[in-house]
């Protein structure tokens, strides 16, 4: 049977057993660069993420990492990239949260490595995970005041004296 095949297979099946556990309703998909993406609530993405793992066997979380959307409702997410070492199937999830309540639950207890990735997550972006065991800055100093990957953090410090823009087209 062709590779394609079996790969629609395997999301059609992941699709139809998420449909059941969340209802038609419950969360949308759409298929970004070849990979099957799922958006699910924030309020059940724990939930969600822990069925992957135990009954469709996405026991791998290959990353996490956090998006910023200035202007919209819900301008900070977290995206959760599995895969399925035993089907080598990978699958995308997202959820979406407001910058005024940016917490999402921590899912260490299902994949241990999540541990240094929300710590990324929160140090670059702002999105606290409620219940995780250590988090705190990962690479920006402790006192620093902002999250330098959301898209209103300054690209260079504008009290810069020494840079000449004439050079740069400015």
């Amino acid at each position: 049977m062709p590779a394609f095949t079996i790969k629609a297979e395997r999301d059609q099946l992941v699709t139809d057993r998420l449909t059941g556990l969340l209802g038609a309703d419950g969360f949308t998909h759409e298929r970004l660069y070849d990979t099957l993406c799922f958006t699910v609530p924030k309020e059940k993405i724990h939930s969600t993420l822990a069925y992957l793992r135990d009954e469709l066997d996405f026991n791998f979380l290959t990353s996490l990492c956090g998006m910023h959307f200035p202007g919209l409702e819900k301008e900070l997410g977290a995206v959760y990239f599995l895969h399925s070492m035993r089907n080598g199937h990978r699958i995308r999830v997202k959820t979406y949260v407001t910058l005024q309540e940016a917490k999402l639950p921590t899912v260490t207890d299902l994949w241990p490595t999540a541990n240094w990735m929300e710590r990324e997550t929160w140090d670059f972006f702002g999105i606290q995970f409620t219940g995780h065991p250590n988090l705190k800055r990962i690479l920006n100093m402790e006192d620093f005041p902002a999250f330098p990957m959301r898209k209103d953090y300054p690209l260079e410090d504008p009290t810069r004296e020494d840079k000449d823009n004439t050079f740069f087209g400015r």
